[in-house]
């Protein structure tokens, strides 16, 4: 069943949010192609969680604040959501960029947290290990470089977007390139901070992931203390849309144990 929608005014912000299920409360934070629509992996952990799918400012239905500038306010912003909609013992799961953005909240304030999960994040760089340029990719490359599956690709690049649809990525694109055009993805300080992280987290990545190397896995492993590192075969870049149930599968058999 899909999420409700419904907006709420943060920080300024107003900001679309997506909502569905009972039981703790799961904040899920989307990659950088953003979060349009309730996807099937988030009916799974509606099945045990109160799911809450916001968009980030800039990106979807949310607004573009003036104050956005840098990947340190999207976490600052999450902060002062959880505490407007009285969030507390969240399990925050994070993708991609989303996944960044949840370990820059966890280094300020791990006090509304109850456990971290961190699926193919992005936010650090590893010597001599290079990840896919996003901004220089054509959409045909960007697609393939997603997934694993050949079927799905094909699947992609057969679809034709709707003029909404094309706006919507093009604010999406505009806000990333804000966030993460310099430098490229990562933020050079975030590493010197990990250790604060003492938030329970499971890193998640997918063994065929093109756009952000498997060799990442270990380093955010090390960078951030009594973490543990998963990956799931013949996956990329999105297990959420590759490997929903074996992603969902396995957020839920983390948060759900931790005490």
């Amino acid at each position: 069943m899909p999420g409700r929608e419904t907006f709420e005014t943060i920080a300024g912000c107003k900001t679309r949010i997506m909502r569905g299920g009972q039981g703790a409360p799961l904040l899920f934070l989307h990659g950088g192609s953003g979060a349009s629509m309730w996807q099937p992996f988030m009916d799974k952990l509606a099945e045990t969680f109160d799911v809450i799918v916001p968009e980030h400012p800039g990106f979807g239905g949310s607004d573009s604040p003036e104050w956005l500038d840098n990947i340190g306010d999207v976490a600052y912003f999450y902060l002062d959501f959880m505490e407007q909609l009285g969030l507390s013992g969240v399990h925050l799961v994070g993708t991609s960029l989303g996944g960044w953005i949840a370990a820059e909240i966890a280094v300020r304030d791990r006090h509304p947290l109850k456990s971290l999960t961190l699926v193919s994040p992005v936010g650090i760089r590893v010597k001599g290990v290079r990840k896919a340029d996003i901004f220089l990719m054509s959409p045909e490359e960007s697609v393939r470089s997603l997934f694993h599956s050949k079927a799905l690709v094909d699947a992609a690049l057969a679809r034709t977007p709707s003029e909404a649809e094309l706006d919507m990525a093009a604010k999406n694109r505009l806000t990333m390139a804000k966030l993460a055009w310099e430098p490229r993805l990562f933020n050079p300080h975030l590493y010197k901070w990990m250790h604060r992280i003492k938030t329970p987290t499971l890193i998640i990545w997918g063994e065929s992931d093109q756009i952000v190397p498997p060799a990442y896995g270990p380093e955010f492993q090390k960078l951030i203390p009594g973490s543990k590192l998963e990956t799931i075969p013949e996956c990329g870049h999105v297990p959420q849309v590759e490997k929903p149930d074996v992603l969902a599968a396995k957020i839920i058999a983390f948060a759900g144990g931790v005490k």
